[in-house]
């Protein structure tokens, strides 16, 4: 179990570990794939490990505080680097990977991003990220120099129009965002261009019953 603090309160992160203290946060298993890639938060890693009769993993990127990642069809690998504010893609082969949004401090400008958890890649490989320390999620065009508040980027709170520590996002096809908005315990939906968003689970306070979710992911 790990522990932070942040203006979200503490947060704890519980998952499965081996005796080499592998704590995966975040794990890519596509179909048709031979091997799984993992966020191996505590170790500072994303590892690499063969789908069967796998006893050891392969560290293919280091020194890395990453919470989240996903993959495009044609193999390039993003990862979220909450300890540089960051998202950075990988191409094949490359070992350094090119910075595609943030990177530029930690504060809440359009160019930077707070302790970034998740990131969602659309078909025009623009790069959504739930901005966790910011309370928002932004949109990064390929190439952009900053991003767009596509959700919240107001201060913390439970309107509307506000997002509290946000966690995994996806956009479907006509630009909607779905937000996991996790200290208000509900996934938020924001259509393309909207001002706010509506609650279409969970909302109803944290706890166990049908209607109510507690921090999700």
């Amino acid at each position: 179990m790990a522990t932070e603090w942040s203006h979200c309160g503490w947060r704890k992160w519980i998952s499965q570990w081996n005796q080499s203290t592998l704590q995966p946060i975040r794990c890519d298993c596509r179909k048709g794939k031979d091997s799984f890639i993992i966020c191996d938060r505590l170790n500072g890693r994303v590892v690499r490990w063969p789908r069967r009769n796998g006893t050891s993993g392969e560290t293919i990127i280091s020194n890395i505080a990453c919470v989240g990642l996903t993959m495009e069809e044609n193999g390039s690998l993003y990862v979220t680097d909450e300890g540089k504010h960051e998202v950075r893609r990988y191409r094949r082969g490359e070992s350094q990977g090119t910075v595609v949004a943030g990177g530029n401090g930690s504060v809440n400008r359009l160019d930077q991003l707070s302790s970034p958890h998740y990131a969602f890649i659309d078909r025009d490989h623009s790069v959504y990220v739930s901005d966790w320390g910011n309370d928002r999620v932004m949109k990064w065009v390929e190439g952009a120099k900053q991003g767009i508040v596509v959700a919240d980027g107001q201060e913390q709170g439970n309107g509307l129009t506000q997002l509290s520590c946000p966690q995994g996002v996806v956009v479907d096809q006509l630009g909607t965002v779905y937000v996991a908005d996790a200290e208000n315990d509900r996934i938020m939906r924001l259509p393309k261009g909207a001002t706010q968003g509506s609650v279409i689970l969970g909302g109803n306070g944290e706890g166990e019953q049908s209607n109510q979710l507690n921090l999700p992911i």
